[in-house]
């Protein structure tokens, strides 16, 4: 079974209409941040999973913040060998969009991580709308 989920944004650009401004490389940093932040007895239950930064998502939902494409944990099983990683994106277009201020940013790129390596771990995206992470 391969699951996809994605975790797209509610809000709208900031009223004044001006977007938020963050090089790629700033963005990538509190992406490795937020990953930092996962209890490291999580991270080593990790597996086969890999983690990027895109500029925007598919034209097709120009608004999501986060993808998780894969199998999670809780699916695999003995046939579950020799293939390619789980892939998590993150997006900095929709995310500078929405945030107002830096420290938003970096709010909603914590959740978003946190909401994408939850599905690895096979968390669906009710439970994670009751957890706050939604």
């Amino acid at each position: 079974m391969r699951a996809r989920s994605s975790l797209s944004s509610d809000r709208v650009v900031p009223e004044n209409g001006l977007v938020l401004e963050m090089t790629r490389e700033e963005f990538e940093e509190l992406v490795s941040e937020a990953l930092d932040r996962i209890p490291p007895e999580l991270t080593r239950l990790m597996d086969n999973v890999a983690v990027f930064v895109e500029d925007e998502p598919p034209k097709d939902d120009p608004e999501l913040l986060g993808l998780y494409e894969g199998t999670p944990l809780t699916d695999r099983g003995e046939w579950y060998a020799g293939v390619l990683p789980d892939r998590i994106t993150i997006y900095r277009g929709p995310t500078l969009r929405m945030c107002e201020t830096r420290e938003d940013v970096v709010a909603e790129t914590e959740v978003t991580v946190v909401h994408e390596i939850a599905h690895h771990f096979g968390i669906d995206d009710a439970r994670l709308h009751a957890l706050g992470y939604g």
